[in-house]
């Protein structure tokens, strides 16, 4: 087993033909990595992506071999997967407008370069989901949108196409479990490989609170923040210490760590139906 490489939050090794992917308890907003860690996070993102894998699998191949057959040192936060050609945007299907769709939507009426309506506020639905991919940034800087076009001129059509129609489906597949238990999917951003059949794979994780916003059904409201499940609350804490958003990020109090990690369990129990036991 060889060590590859090292993201904002996965570790990768090669072991053989397959690749292992190592979930840190490592936090990233903005594209920089915070000092502190939330307990247990590596964990609750790798079995939420292995829940949902096994629900999505209709839809697209992913790229999982075992979620069992892995160092016993990294038992519960790895997954033994296929060697992908990875795709070099991120895929994110949009249901409701928040974030950096948001702040696009206010500056030019679109968002990746699909026109929305007029008068939509923080939080609106839209009437219907849409693909606003970004590029792939791996060096430490920031993604940047990109338009189907662009992901159409560096793919082929024929790929961006599917990749868009892989997004939406997987978005509303999520979307319609996840509302089945209160929580609504604001959006979700997904990462796909080429396989060495040339087959489209879904990759990395899956409908996570990293990848997603996810919100109470009960207490959404247009108009308004809204109450976060995922890491949302700490990029809202470290906004509101001042910080520009450059390294070095600072450190994440106690209570807002403890908070954190009690947001990514309700989210696990609540999609899942099952209780955390890490």
């Amino acid at each position: 087993m060889q060590h590859v490489y090292s993201g904002k939050v996965r570790e990768i090794y090669t072991d053989g033909d397959d690749l292992l992917l190592v979930a840190s308890d490592r936090v990233s907003v903005y594209d920089v990595v915070l000092p502190t860690p939330i307990p247990d996070k590596g964990a609750l993102l790798t079995q939420l992506s292995v829940w949902w894998f096994a629900r999505l699998a209709d839809i697209v191949p992913n790229h999982l071999v075992s979620a069992t057959d892995v160092p016993p040192e990294f038992e519960g936060r790895a997954v033994r997967c296929r060697r992908l050609e990875m795709v070099p945007f991120e895929c994110i299907a949009r249901g409701y407008l928040a974030g950096s769709g948001l702040k696009e939507y206010q500056a030019t009426g679109a968002v990746s370069g699909v026109p929305l309506p007029r008068g939509l506020v923080e939080g609106s639905r839209l009437a219907e989901p849409v693909f606003t991919p970004t590029t792939k940034v791996s060096d430490g800087g920031h993604d940047a949108p990109a338009t189907f076009e662009d992901v159409a001129a560096a793919v082929g059509l024929s790929t961006a196409t599917r990749l868009r129609d892989l997004t939406l489906e997987v978005y509303r597949r999520g979307a319609a479990r996840a509302a089945e238990n209160g929580i609504i999917v604001a959006d979700t951003k997904l990462e796909f490989g080429v396989d060495s059949a040339g087959v489209l794979t879904l990759a990395d994780e899956v409908l996570t609170p990293d990848s997603s916003r996810f919100w109470p059904a009960a207490e959404w409201a247009p108009g308004r923040p809204q109450h976060a499940y995922d890491k949302q609350f700490v990029r809202d804490w470290a906004v509101s210490t001042g910080w520009d958003k450059n390294p070095p990020a600072p450190e994440i109090p106690a209570e807002v760590v403890a908070a954190t990690r009690a947001r990514y369990v309700d989210a696990y129990e609540k999609i899942t139906g099952l209780p955390w036991r890490g």
